[in-house]
């Protein structure tokens, strides 16, 4: 059932990123183009959907228990560190580079285009290139499985 519902919400969110256009990656760097040609339905984008996100963080902590986990798991951790502040900016650099967030370029990466592949294999490169700079830098980041 738990892959199911992640099936389900996870059909539902690329609807979205689809159906409000920002899986098209010239809507995105419109966005960032404020001296161009600047769309800014963007904002209007995320602003939708940070309002239902905080209601649904309200709705759900109001249950005291989610309904599929024995608890909730909620990030402990509150401070900014270097990790956090670089990997913000790596992530910001390179979607305004590519045009492309991993939310919006899964939906789009099974029509064929070489941008959203150049992208994902850019992400999946990144992602294994910090995890080995933090493992040799970090003794108490988590072995591998």
């Amino acid at each position: 059932m738990r892959i199911v519902l992640a099936f389900a919400f996870g059909l539902l969110f690329g609807c979205g990123i689809l159906i409000s256009g920002m899986a098209n990656p010239a809507k995105v760097l419109n966005f960032f183009d404020l001296a161009g040609t600047w769309d800014p339905s963007l904002a209007f984008v995320m602003g939708g959907a940070l309002t239902v996100t905080a209601i649904g963080y309200q709705l759900v902590f109001r249950m005291g228990q989610p309904l599929r986990a024995p608890s909730f798991s909620l990030p402990s951790k509150q401070e900014l560190d270097v990790r956090l502040l670089g990997g913000s900016a790596v992530f910001g650099v390179g979607w305004g580079l590519s045009g492309f967030c991993p939310g919006g370029l899964i939906p789009v990466l099974g029509i064929g285009m070489g941008a959203p592949l150049l992208t994902a294999v850019s992400i999946v490169a990144g992602i294994l290139a910090a995890r080995t700079a933090i493992r040799v830098t970090d003794n108490s980041y988590p072995a591998k499985a």
